[in-house]
């Protein structure tokens, strides 16, 4: 299978110690099946970096996993809402897989995450306003040693900055 990881820069050989902390799967080396979202988080990142270039690079992600721990939301439901928190507090929950599955708790989702984060809607109201948001994925892949033999590096291209004009 074909994914996509969005960076400042070309990544041929991934590394976890680069992760941030606090991500929606914890700490780990996030990858998606969706072209269009690895291009969005290439031009993110290297906006925020500053002599970044907005690449992606392409990977091939072994078609067997069953041999690893893998945790798949299919949907956002109650428990990926809840583990999305956790992960995000801090919780290193997702140290007990060596991949996951599942949404992404983007920008807009993530106020929707938020208010229920805060206590101030209950997993209800937020999951029911989270369903209208876009679709998308991200494979969090969390060990690097199972890192280093399910994924391959590919290729990279550059991305251009979107005109107004």
């Amino acid at each position: 299978m074909t994914v996509y990881h969005g960076s400042a820069g070309e990544v041929k050989k991934p590394n976890i110690s680069f992760s941030k902390n606090y991500l929606d799967f914890g700490k780990g080396f996030y990858t998606t099946a969706f072209k269009p979202q690895a291009e969005k988080w290439a031009l993110r990142k290297a906006d925020r970096t500053q002599n970044g270039v907005a690449t992606v690079n392409v990977f091939e992600l072994a078609d067997n996993l069953s041999a690893y721990k893998v945790l798949t939301f299919e949907s956002e439901d109650g428990d990926w809402l809840d583990f999305v928190c956790d992960c995000r507090k801090g919780n290193e929950i997702y140290k007990d897989y060596d991949i996951i599955i599942g949404a992404v708790a983007d920008d807009d989702v993530f106020k929707s995450v938020n208010m229920y984060f805060r206590g101030l809607w209950d997993k209800q109201r937020t999951l029911e306003e989270i369903r209208f948001y876009k679709k998308s994925n991200q494979i969090c892949i969390t060990n690097q040693e199972v890192l280093e033999k399910v994924l391959t590096f590919q290729s990279s291209y550059i991305v251009g900055a979107k005109s107004n004009g």
